[in-house]
């Protein structure tokens, strides 16, 4: 299934990818603040989109609604979700459903990159 149909639900953008426009999104007071951002081909297609909850019952209890949103499109997509705490910065990548937590923002670039077969 392609995102798409997800995109739909939030506020379409397609906008330019850039770290301006992410914190523009992502302040605390904008309206699109909620919710989730897909960006596909290098530009933000959709910000404030909601994204379906895993159903997988052996997820921890202590991942919340943004994490298991975050679960629940990688497990019927091939879309990587990145979720970073609000309170503690903290970076946890999905992919196809399996969690990997605690993540610098070195780890997480090359993550990126290696997504995008992009050479280091």
């Amino acid at each position: 299934m392609g995102l798409r149909n997800y995109a739909e639900t939030g506020t379409l953008i397609n906008g330019e990818l850039s770290k301006e426009l992410l914190m523009a999104i992502f302040h605390y007071r904008s309206p699109l603040h909620d919710g989730a951002v897909i960006i596909r081909d290098e530009r933000i297609a959709a910000a404030s989109v909601f994204l379906p909850l895993t159903k997988n019952p052996e997820i921890s209890r202590e991942l919340g609604t943004r994490h298991r949103a975050a679960i629940g499109i990688t497990e019927g997509t091939d879309a990587i979700s990145i979720v970073v705490s609000e309170e503690t910065g903290l970076i946890t990548w999905v992919e196809g459903g399996i969690v990997k937590r605690h993540m610098d923002t070195a780890q997480l670039r090359k993550r990126l990159l290696d997504a995008m077969d992009i050479p280091l």
